[in-house]
Order: structure tokens, then sequence, then C-alpha cells
């Protein structure tokens, strides 16, 4: 276990892999830009960055955050860090996922690199939850945007199989005990999809087998995570009807679920801090984690 100095105001950072997989060698480097949001580029090295409740406030749940940004960036304070704090309000311990993007080079199979890396966070969470106190079975992933597509393609294929040697981590099971869906992208068809993240995952000429394979709509099944979901019904960047099939192939399954629709509100909002009624979803989510 590789850690690393605090940076961002998290209690540590630890690299995933000790051999990163799907893998070649380049001269290409991480960019960071720090602006209004600090956005991520190009990882070459995931990791998690892991913040902490106090101990007297901590309720042994955890959950693994995946921001957004369309699968070429990482909006990392964003719709990572902010929403690691604010889950540290509630006593739960929050991880951010900073995971390959498919447009580096670094990656021979691109569209296969993300899985890798979010299979790879819940079983490394999972193998240290007494290290930080926490219940094994009480490990959640949550996505915004793309970051949603990843998670909830964790939610229907955490069971994908390794293509590559194994360590004793990678022989824990990488479900997560309950998804959260944040204006998700959910499917790569071509109706509905976000075309910037169907571009930058699959390629601009995938093949629609592949769209099928990463259009997680298709593949809800009754093992899918619990899941809460929000939407804005004017999302003009991923239209809300990602949502809304995502929500009705779990109802069919059977799969607990919960979804909030709000009218207005658009896109990227991440806690909806000064959005009004926007910004209660987060009470919502509270409300619903106190019900699992």
């Amino acid at each position: 276990m590789i850690l690393h100095l605090n940076v961002m105001g998290q209690d540590k950072t630890v690299d995933l892999w000790e051999v990163i997989p799907n893998r070649q060698e380049t001269s290409e480097k991480e960019v960071i830009e720090h602006d209004d949001i600090t956005k991520v580029f190009l990882v070459q090295t995931p990791a998690l960055d892991i913040f902490l409740p106090t101990k007297r406030a901590s309720n042994g749940k955890a959950v693994i955050i995946c921001p957004g940004g369309g699968y070429r960036g990482l909006a990392y304070d964003w719709e990572g860090i902010d929403v690691a704090k604010w889950y540290n309000s509630k006593g739960i311990t929050a991880f951010v996922l900073k995971y390959r993007l498919p447009n580096s080079k670094s990656i021979l199979i691109s569209h296969e690199a993300p899985l890798q890396d979010a299979q790879r966070a819940v079983r490394w969470v999972r193998f240290h939850a007494k290290d930080f106190n926490l219940n094994p079975n009480d490990i959640g992933i949550m996505g915004f945007s793309a970051g949603g597509h990843l998670a909830s393609t964790l939610g229907v294929q955490f069971d994908n199989r390794n293509n590559f040697v194994e360590d004793v981590l990678d022989t824990i099971s990488a479900r997560p005990d309950f998804m959260v869906l944040i204006y998700p992208v959910i499917t790569m068809k071509d109706k509905y999809a976000h075309k910037g993240s169907q571009n930058n995952l699959l390629g601009k000429n995938a093949s629609d087998s592949l769209k099928t394979k990463y259009s997680n709509e298709l593949r809800v099944n009754e093992n899918t995570p619990p899941t809460f979901l929000v939407h804005s019904g004017n999302d003009e960047s991923v239209p809300v009807e990602n949502s809304l099939k995502f929500y009705k192939a779990l109802k069919d399954k059977g799969v607990k679920a919960e979804m909030h629709i709000y009218p207005t509100g658009g896109h990227g909002y991440a806690l909806a801090i000064d959005k009004g009624h926007l910004q209660t979803w987060t009470n919502r989510l509270e409300d619903w984690l106190e019900s699992l």
C-alpha cells in the first residue's frame, strides 16, 4: 500500500495498483488544472483520496465517489472532494476515485480501464475495511454524469472477469452494496446517449455490440445493488431518459430503487448549493441511506 502526503485536504491517498493492468509506458503526463473547478486529465496513476469523519461520528458506512467529466477529465473537487466532505458530516467515510480516462495513450484497451479501476477500488476498500472501522458489507459507489456511467457499469458488471494476472485483492467481490447516481450517463444507445461520453469511452465509430455492452439499462439483473437516482427534467446534456430507463429496468428486476426528478437544474450542479429546492436532493439521499 503506497501512501502519499495530504495535498487536497484528504486524510491520505493510496495508489490502487502495484502493477497497473491494461497499460503501456508512454511519455504522457497527468494534468491538473486549477480554476473555479479543479480538473484532472490524462490520469496515469489510479488512486483513492480518503476522507475520514471523526471517530466519534463514524457509522461504518463507506462511499466511493466517481467524479464526472465526460470520460475526458474529472471534475475532481466539484463532484468529488466537496461531496466527500458532505459524507463526512454524516459520519460516512468517503473515497474519491481518480480513475483512468480512455483518451490516455497509456491505456491499451481504452474502454476497459475505468471499470477495472472501479472494481479495484471496491475491492481495496473492502479488503481494508477493518483499517477504517468500516462494515465490509456497507460499501457503496456514487457517480456524477459520466462518473454515474462508470458507477452504474460497476453495478451491472461488477463480476466482469479480469484479463490480467490477479493478486489477492482481485479475488474479492467488487459488488457495491448500494449505488448513488446523480444526473448519470446510463445508455450508450444513440437516441439518448451523451455523445461526448460515448465518443470518449467507445470511440467515434463504435460498434452496436460495444454500445450495447455499455448501455447499462440493458444489463440490470437481480443482483444489481439498490440504487438512488437524481436527475433534472431540463438536463440538455444528459437526457433525463437515462435515469428513467435505468429506474424502470431496476423496477422490472425487483431491485430496490428511489428516483427524484427535479423540473429544473440542468446538468452538472453537484451539491446544488444556492440552487433552491434542488439543493434538498442531499436530504433525500440522507433519508434513503438511513433506510437501507
